[in-house]
């Protein structure tokens, strides 16, 4: 049975807390597992959570800042400790390549498994797969940052009552859905279009165009809203969003869950981010993350 969901492995900011770690996140995209943003005690987090490094095909980074990559030297070395039997491909931006090594030979030990680096230089397609397309875009920060966005191609709905008017069942549909075309019976005529599902992952940055391209249009949004929104000066000064901004970016781009995370040790009430979430107008689903929690991704729309 496919699983598309969120695993959360950390919610802290520059500074872990009692009850935040480090960030850290696996998406379950069917049968791949994407690792967004290891931060420092990541490999842990995995163990409290029930992730296996079998369960890690891509590693994701969006910034070399020691809360999204400090947890990379462990997590390397527990892929290749487990013998996980295929490759694993890092994404990371290019201008960080000197960090990447560091962090990947960090001490000794044995490499077992092919870890395939691909940097990322500029906006555009990483990995075109038959389960998604997977898209980096620019971020405003203080070191450059990207984003990443998910996106599985259209399919197709198959219609019973229209499938009945025109007398096919059985092992004709399936050759229908082969073929395209059945005895004068094209697929358009039983089908409508299932649109694919969509996941951005979006941190450190100030609000820029990158954002919104990112977020358009997701079924699940996960994007930082370090501070509230009285520090929106503070927020833009170090290159970061408000709870409110990233709620506003939610509603004008219609998502339709947002996850907020990368809270500021500075602030000891959550439920001040959902009150200023829903403030900002978004009224879809909506999630103040913490840490350990899973998030599915809603189900598709009828």
């Amino acid at each position: 049975m496919s699983v598309r969901e969120l695993v959360v492995l950390g919610t802290a900011s520059q500074v872990p807390t009692r009850h935040r770690n480090h960030n850290g996140y696996l998406l379950r995209w069917d049968g791949q597992g994407i690792l967004f943003d290891p931060g420092e005690g990541t490999q842990r987090q995995m163990l409290r959570a029930g992730v296996a490094a079998h369960d890690i095909d891509r590693v994701c980074v969006t910034h070399f800042h020691g809360d999204h990559s400090l947890g990379l030297a462990g997590v390397i070395q527990r892929i290749n400790l487990d013998q996980v039997p295929h490759p694993v491909t890092a994404h990371y931006p290019a201008s960080g390549q000197r960090f990447f090594d560091r962090l990947r030979y960090a001490t000794a030990y044995r490499e077992t498994v092919k870890l395939v680096e691909a940097p990322v230089a500029a906006d555009g397609v990483l990995a075109a797969t038959r389960a998604y397309t997977l898209d980096a875009v620019r971020l405003s920060h203080p070191v450059e940052s990207f984003g990443y966005r998910l996106t599985e191609p259209d399919g197709r709905r198959m219609l019973p009552e229209r499938l009945a008017a025109h007398g096919i069942k059985g092992p004709d549909v399936g050759r229908l859905q082969r073929e395209g075309v059945l005895g004068g019976v094209s697929l358009e005529d039983v089908s409508e279009v299932r649109r694919g599902q969509r996941f951005a992952f979006v941190m450190d940055t100030r609000l820029c165009d990158g954002v919104h391209a990112l977020a358009e249009g997701c079924d699940m949004l996960v994007i930082e809203s370090t501070f509230l929104d009285e520090d929106a000066l503070l927020a833009e000064d170090h290159g970061h969003l408000t709870a409110g901004q990233a709620a506003a970016v939610a509603r004008e781009a219609g998502v339709r869950h947002l996850v907020l995370t990368h809270f500021s040790q500075r602030y000891g009430d959550p439920d001040l981010f959902e009150q200023q979430a829903r403030a900002a107008g978004f009224d879809g689903e909506l999630t103040i993350a913490h840490d350990l929690i899973r998030v599915p991704l809603p189900k598709r729309h009828p």
